[in-house]
């Protein structure tokens, strides 16, 4: 029974162990995910349906701090610039400086330095934009338009602008790389703009940083679970009350 109850009592220690290793892991993954995404990523509100349906008005996104320098075409951006109302804005990059975009093709696309470019996020089949037009971007500058060419009010407004609807690239403040709600869904990278000179942008730590914590949440739940019954398995056993030996009355 002694040799039991040490054996019971080193299980025990050891579940408890495990138990608090686990739980202290699941902290670190956890909040540290948090805080990395908290440093990284920055929520916003879409104003208007111009991104529609990437993005919706009122949907909450999440958008990685980068330098305007890191921008590629594709990347769906927030940016202020003074000559657009001077607000934040979100629109997605189709080209930048030295590009000449141009549309419509024969087949109604839009075409970046000639080429045809496939857009399966605008929110519309058919035309790329109503409006035909043409626009040599600057060097240091991105040319923007909205998913939803029919009610965007984009680069195509400031057309007559000495730089030809462009903005600069430091008017940048975030890519948009998830909506946080109502949808829950990542942005990817178009795949027609990774031909281009330059290709598109590296996906952002996003996936990484919820995948920490998730690890993270199951880590602390599954050692809070375990600690409890380790210790009620490791308890020692009570042994059988002897059967009272039969007397002569």
């Amino acid at each position: 029974m002694g040799a039991t109850g040490h054996d019971d009592t080193g299980r025990g220690r050891l579940g408890a162990r495990l138990s608090g290793a686990a739980v202290a892991l699941g902290c670190v993954l956890f909040l540290g995910g948090f805080v990395w995404g908290a440093l990284v990523y920055r929520p916003y509100t879409v104003p208007t349906g111009s991104m529609s349906p990437t993005v919706n008005a009122g949907d909450k996104v999440l958008a990685q701090r980068v330098d305007g320098d890191t921008v590629r075409r594709g990347d769906v951006v927030v940016f202020t610039d003074p000559g657009w109302g001077n607000l934040p804005m979100v629109k997605r990059v189709v080209g930048v400086g030295g590009d000449k975009i141009a549309c419509c093709g024969e087949d109604g696309r839009l075409t970046v330095n000639g080429i045809p470019i496939d857009e399966p996020y605008l929110r519309a089949s058919g035309r790329a934009s109503a409006e035909d037009f043409t626009a040599e971007v600057p060097e240091g500058r991105i040319f923007l338009l909205g998913d939803d060419r029919t009610v965007s009010l984009d680069s195509r407004v400031h057309l007559e602008d000495a730089v030809h609807g462009s903005v600069p690239r430091d008017s940048v403040e975030a890519r948009i790389d998830a909506v946080a709600w109502p949808l829950g869904s990542m942005i990817g990278r178009p795949e027609a703009f990774a031909a281009l000179p330059g290709g598109v942008s590296s996906a952002g730590p996003l996936r990484l940083q919820l995948t920490a914590m998730g690890v993270g949440m199951v880590l602390i739940l599954g050692g809070a679970v375990y600690g409890p019954l380790a210790a009620r398995a490791a308890r020692p056993r009570r042994n059988a009350k002897p059967e009272a030996a039969a007397g002569v009355r």
